[in-house]
């Protein structure tokens, strides 16, 4: 299964010098394998890491994986919101993978990835 990673500014009160991390969503086993599968909701599945110092200080890092729910209190210290700097789907190094993403949603926008190009929608 393919990763999500937010490069980010945490923004983080407890360590402001801090200034950049890696957000990354780790997804649980495919609910399928050789078919499409639905939507795969980041929010309520799989686990969340930062990398760095933003690891260390929150505890969410990847030896202590946390829900979405936990990560967003770790980064709600106090200061202002982290700034998503980029988005991108990878996969690590350990087996192939091969298949699409679709629908890519942050926060109110939702990415449709298609032949001609990205569109653009707003979420309910």
């Amino acid at each position: 299964m393919p990763n999500i990673r937010f490069e980010i500014n945490p923004n983080l009160t407890a360590a402001p010098a801090t200034t950049y991390s890696t957000m990354v969503w780790v997804p649980a086993p495919s609910p399928v394998t050789d078919q499409w599968s639905s939507y795969l909701d980041a929010t309520t599945t799989g686990k969340w890491f930062l990398t760095g110092n933003a690891g260390t200080v929150t505890g969410c890092n990847q030896t202590t994986m946390c829900t979405f729910p936990q990560l967003k209190t770790a980064l709600n210290d106090g200061g202002p919101a982290p700034t998503i700097y980029t988005a991108a789907v990878g996969k690590g190094r350990d087996k192939m993978w091969i298949g699409a993403v679709d629908g890519l949603r942050i926060n109110r926008t939702i990415y449709d990835f298609e032949a001609d190009g990205v569109r653009t929608r707003r979420a309910n």
